[in-house]
C-alpha cells in the first residue's frame, strides 16, 4: 500500500519539491497552499492540493476535518516567512514580529495538536523545516534576528511535541535544509532545491525511535539546540 505525506507549504520552493518527489516516488500526496488553484500547473495531477493558510486556525481546522480519518506516514511542516533581514541587533516592528512568530511558530504548534494523532496512528513522522539559525549555541551573529528568534521557537516545538505524541507512535524531528537557492535563500546559496530535498528525504527515511525530538541537518548529522 502506498504511503502518504501531507507537505503544508508546497506552493514553492522546498515545500513543492518534496510534493514533486514524493509522487513521483508513489506516495500518495497531499500537499496544503495557500492558493491551490495557482499551484495546480506546478504538480502532478496525483496531488490532492487542499488548501491551508497556517496563520488561520479554521483554516487548519478544516484540514484536520478533512483528514480526521487519514493515516498520516509522514508530515511535512514548510511552511515559513524570513521577515525582516536587520543587519545586527535590531527589534522589528509589532506586525512583522507577529507575521513571523504566527507562520514559523503558532503554525507548526498548531498543524501538530491537529494532525499529531494521525501520524502516531500510522507510526509515522513529522518533521518540521527549521533553520541552524534557530541554534542556540551556533548563534554567532544577530542578523534575521525575527527569523533566529522564530527558528528557536519552533525547535522548542518540535521538542514538546515529541514528548507527547511519540510515547504515542509518532517521530517528530526538525530538520536543517542547509543555505538553498530560493526565493528565501537567495541566488547566492550553496545548494540546490533538488539536492536539499534528495538528502532532506534520506533523513527522514532513516529515522527511527531514538531519532524522536532530534534535530538534523541535511546530512544527517544531528544538531544542537
Amino acid at each position: 500500500m502506498a504511503k502518504t505525506v501531507l507537505v503544508a507549504g508546497a506552493s514553492r520552493g522546498i515545500g513543492l519539491e518534496f510534493a514533486v518527489q514524493y509522487a513521483a516516488d508513489g506516495w500518495n500526496v497531499i500537499a496544503g497552499c495557500r492558493n491551490p488553484a495557482q499551484a495546480r500547473s506546478w504538480l502532478p495531477p496525483s496531488v490532492d492540493l487542499q488548501p491551508l493558510d497556517v496563520t488561520d486556525l479554521s483554516s487548519i481546522d478544516a484540514l484536520g476535518e478533512h483528514l480526521a480519518a487519514v493515516a498520516l506516514d509522514l508530515v511535512i511542516i514548510n511552511a515559513g516567512v524570513s521577515g525582516p533581514d536587520a543587519v545586527g541587533f535590531v527589534a522589528p516592528d509589532a506586525v512583522s514580529f507577529d507575521t513571523v512568530m504566527h507562520t514559523n511558530v503558532l503554525g507548526p504548534m498548531r498543524l501538530i495538536q491537529t494532525l499529531g494523532a494521525n501520524v502516531a496512528a500510522a507510526g509515522g513522522v513529522v518533521a518540521v523545516l527549521s533553520s541552524k539559525m534557530g541554534s542556540i549555541e551556533h548563534a554567532d551573529a544577530a542578523n534575521a534576528l525575527t527569523y533566529r528568534c522564530s527558528k528557536a521557537a519552533a525547535n522548542m516545538v518540535v521538542k514538546a511535541a515529541s514528548c507527547v505524541f511519540g510515547p504515542l507512535g509518532a517521530i517528530v524531528i526538525g530538520l536543517h535544509p542547509g543555505w538553498v537557492r530560493t526565493d528565501m535563500g537567495g541566488p547566492n546559496a550553496h545548494l540546490g532545491v533538488t539536492e536539499s530535498v534528495e538528502d532532506l528525504r534520506e533523513v527522514i527515511a532513516g529515522v527511527s525511535g531514538g531519532s524522536n525530538g532530534g534535530f538534523f541537518d541535511y546530512t544527517g548529522r544531528q544538531l544542537p539546540w
